[in-house]
């Protein structure tokens, strides 16, 4: 499993640089002890302490969220709330805790939550007469109200989203981003007077996620809809997009979208009167992404010397570094790359300088590829007299000298090319993954070699189950992803590869965070 939530990594960058010679520090280990191939875990971990993006904290499963961290989860921020606002969908805000006798409301629900609820149970020296439980998710806290403010068809649809916290109290393999105690995300809330309303915007939803996903994180997700055995607890039915790790073999269940139908409804009593005055009940929806779509994204995308971050959401997308050299003179250096640094701001590419003086060169350049910057352009004495500037990517290393008069076009450019080369990466890698199985053998075999299956399914709960036990091992059992929503063509006769009985549908199967 990725990362132990308890320990932080080996390498400390702080004690990383050691000073030589006129104060200048040196490289002294800035790298990463692991290896993404060699040990994930731990590679994990590092990656995203040296990156600078989380810091562990004293209560375990709880991590501080830097701002490295914080500067992406702004940036998606900015693509999903105004795309949500067009669809006409208001921004609210709930309490934080939930009582006893609203969250035991919906049986499957708070069955499904519960071994993850924590709860206040003393104020000062007193204990509370009535615990009182911090939110796991918000329909509970949601739904009475809903229930006071619908009351005929003119009050519907009612479409509320907030950002917020939630505290999922995970006693397994806590893992930064991917699996904590603490988590930020959006939750929408919706209700609907017709369930083809409802459904319409699940996948109106799922659609925003792929596009967070693939269009900023540039990680390739497939859209699906999840068993009932793995749908939302108390919903109707949910679909996700799911992403998938090659290095572990391994889904992850990116953001989900569900159709909770009539059953929270029927609960909470959310009734309203129709166009005719027939009292009918409201047809619901929730969706959610969460900080853990930061986690996917490191574990795609980083390699051995660190973060490697696409340039739409990289909190500093071009990062200058002057190159001294002998006589050569430093301050028209500095000045060209100040300069540099204004002409790209001003274009709208978010750019910076590291004119430290006590840091070698090549020191800093260890240090920004770890931290992921997409672009880093140098500035020596050669390239002032050049008329010009050094680019080096980051996700390939490619080095071309561009000139001055073309920086921004030249910048831009390089910038979308890096965004598309890690998109279609990390596609290739995934889809390399990918392996049509139709017998038990198969399946057992793909499984062993970190594949992500593609299997034809009968589609029912017992089977699943029946996976599930025989997969079980060290590395956790095998379970369904989801059915993807485009369907492979099924051919007639097809039999489910674990039970032998007729096919009803192409099912992504395998391990899954």
């Amino acid at each position: 499993m990725a990362g132990k939530g308890d320990k932080p990594a080996k390498a400390d960058k702080s004690a990383a640089v050691a000073k030589s010679g006129k104060g200048r520090k040196k490289e002294t280990g800035l790298g990463l002890t692991n290896t993404k191939d060699g040990n994930f875990g731990e590679w994990y971990s590092e990656v995203v302490t040296n990156g600078e993006m989380i810091e562990y904290y004293e209560i375990s499963g709880c991590y501080i969220l830097r701002p490295w961290t914080m500067a992406i989860w702004e940036i998606m921020q900015n693509f999903f709330d105004p795309e949500i606002k067009k669809m006409n969908i208001k921004t609210c805000y709930f309490p934080l805790f939930v009582s006893n006798n609203v969250l035991q409301k919906e049986k499957d629900h708070i069955e499904g939550f519960a071994p993850e609820v924590a709860w206040v149970t003393r104020s000062g020296d007193s204990d509370l007469e009535v615990p009182i439980a911090i939110r796991p998710t918000s329909e509970t806290v949601m739904y009475p109200y809903f229930s006071k403010w619908i009351r005929g068809h003119r009050d519907l649809p009612l479409r509320l989203n907030q950002w917020c916290n939630v505290v999922r109290w995970e006693f397994s393999n806590p893992t930064p981003f991917i699996r904590s105690r603490e988590f930020l995300w959006q939750e929408g809330h919706t209700a609907f007077a017709t369930k083809e309303e409802a459904d319409t915007e699940v996948l109106e939803i799922l659609e925003l996620y792929r596009r967070l996903y693939e269009e900023y994180l540039a990680v390739p997700v497939v859209k699906g809809r999840k068993s009932e055995l793995e749908k939302f607890a108390g919903g109707l039915y949910t679909t996700s997009v799911e992403a998938f790790i090659p290095n572990t073999g391994r889904g992850v269940q990116g953001a989900t979208s569900h159709c909770l139908g009539q059953n929270f409804a029927k609960m909470f009593e959310i009734n309203f009167e129709d166009e005719k005055g027939e009292k009918a009940m409201v047809w619901q929806n929730s969706w959610a992404y969460s900080t853990r779509t930061i986690g996917v994204m490191v574990m795609v995308h980083g390699d051995d010397k660190g973060l490697v971050l696409p340039p739409k959401v990289a909190a500093v997308q071009v990062i200058v570094v002057h190159v001294p050299y002998k006589d050569a003179d430093v301050k028209e250096i500095i000045n060209a790359c100040s300069a540099t640094v204004k002409t790209l701001c001003d274009a709208g590419i978010r750019a910076e300088a590291d004119l430290r003086e006590n840091y070698s060169p090549g020191w800093k350049y260890s240090h920004w590829e770890m931290k992921g910057v997409p672009l880093r352009i140098e500035i020596g004495p050669k390239d002032l007299a050049n008329n010009q500037a050094r680019a080096v990517r980051r996700d390939n290393g490619a080095k071309v000298d561009i000139p001055m008069a073309d920086l921004v076009d030249s910048v831009k450019g390089m910038l979308d090319t890096i965004q598309q080369n890690m998109f279609d990466v990390a596609k290739e890698k995934r889809d390399a993954c990918i392996q049509v199985t139709k017998t038990w053998d198969e399946f057992i075999e793909a499984l062993g070699q970190k594949k992500l299956i593609l299997a034809p399914w009968c589609d029912e709960e017992e089977v699943e189950k029946e996976v599930k036990a025989k997969t079980k091992g060290e590395t956790g059992a095998a379970k369904t992803l989801c059915s993807p929503l485009e369907q492979p063509e099924l051919p007639e006769g097809t039999l489910c590869f674990a039970s032998g009985k007729p096919a009803k549908k192409w099912t992504y199967w395998g391990r899954s965070y």
